[in-house]
């Protein structure tokens, strides 16, 4: 009944074991992984992972981040480029450039930020294309091309 539970299971379907950067660290450079990341210390550089980027209250990244998701409590400076979710919690602080699918944000964040959203809004710079509204009627809503 319970025997799938019991199965050991590889690295890889888990993606690698999650990374950490504690609390007092702090690290200049670039960093790549498959798995997910947790920053409680200073990382000024770059962060590529095809898994999740968390900035706990006190952690701060000055730089570019590459991720699926991100979870930010703390301070970011620089480029942000999400796939799927960016959540901001309300003690979070952006500034920079922000590429995502869907974004979640608590009351109290500070996302001093140009944001470009949306399906394939990660892609690259083209999906920031414009839009031009189109005339309507008197209560109709405006249509987008």
């Amino acid at each position: 009944m319970f025997s799938d539970n019991k199965k050991p299971r590889t690295m890889t379907e888990f993606g690698g074991q999650p990374n950490r950067i504690e609390k007092n660290t702090k690290i200049k450079g670039n960093i790549t992984s498959e798995a997910d990341f947790r920053i409680d210390g200073k990382l000024e550089g770059n962060v590529k992972t095809s898994g999740k980027v968390v900035i706990g209250k006190d952690g701060y990244i000055n730089g570019k981040v590459e991720c699926v998701n991100a979870d930010i409590e703390g301070k970011f400076n620089g480029e942000l480029l999400v796939k799927d979710l960016l959540s901001l919690k309300s003690s979070a602080t952006i500034e920079g450039t922000v590429q995502v699918a869907k974004l979640a944000v608590e009351p109290g964040a500070t996302f001093n930020a140009a944001c470009t959203m949306g399906k394939g809004a990660t892609t690259g710079t083209a999906a920031a294309s414009t839009h031009k509204l189109q005339p309507t009627k008197s209560n109709e809503p405006a249509k987008v091309s």
